[in-house]
């Protein structure tokens, strides 16, 4: 529950950071003011400065959380909105997410994690997409799954999908 009626509106932009082998780099993370919420693995990303372009943000964002400098960061291929509550704050962000294709399987050491990033991370992994596929844990962004294939296989979308998650109403 957020601590405040305050809602963060924001726009963001993410990275689906990819490496020759065509592993995909997820962060795993946790609620620091909500243990009761499941760990998951997501995207590397936040939010976009005043006068910065998505790619800066991404590009930026990537530096901050992982310590990687070396990626070459390509074009948005997905946009979502996204509602959540994470560190006792109440979001709504629009994300901009870009593919970007690095060398190897870098080490990440991350370069300049603000306070409640530095409560979330828990780790980070290399997944083959097979063994992405395959797994139950969450991810984010929430339809990954149903949208990374393409990319792994170098089918870049000519316009950013939607891939904005609705989830069913009761």
């Amino acid at each position: 529950m957020p601590v405040s009626g305050f809602t963060l509106r924001r726009q963001a932009a993410r990275i689906v950071l990819l490496n020759q082998e065509r592993h995909v780099l997820l962060l795993s993370a946790a609620d620091p003011a909500d243990r009761a919420k499941p760990p998951w693995w997501e995207i590397p990303g936040g939010g976009i400065d005043p006068h910065e372009t998505s790619e800066d943000a991404a590009r930026r964002e990537l530096w901050e959380e992982t310590g990687i400098t070396t990626a070459e960061i390509g074009p948005c291929v997905w946009v979502q909105h996204s509602v959540f509550d994470f560190g006792g704050w109440h979001f709504d962000q629009h994300e901009r997410v870009h593919v970007a294709w690095c060398d190897g399987a870098h080490d990440v050491r991350p370069a300049r994690l603000e306070m409640l990033e530095a409560a979330a991370f828990t780790g980070h992994r290399w997944w083959p997409l097979d063994e992405l596929l395959a797994s139950t844990e969450p991810v984010l962004p929430h339809r990954l799954r149903e949208f990374l294939p393409d990319l792994v296989a170098g089918v870049i979308p000519d316009e950013p999908h939607d891939i904005t998650h609705n989830p069913p109403t009761t």
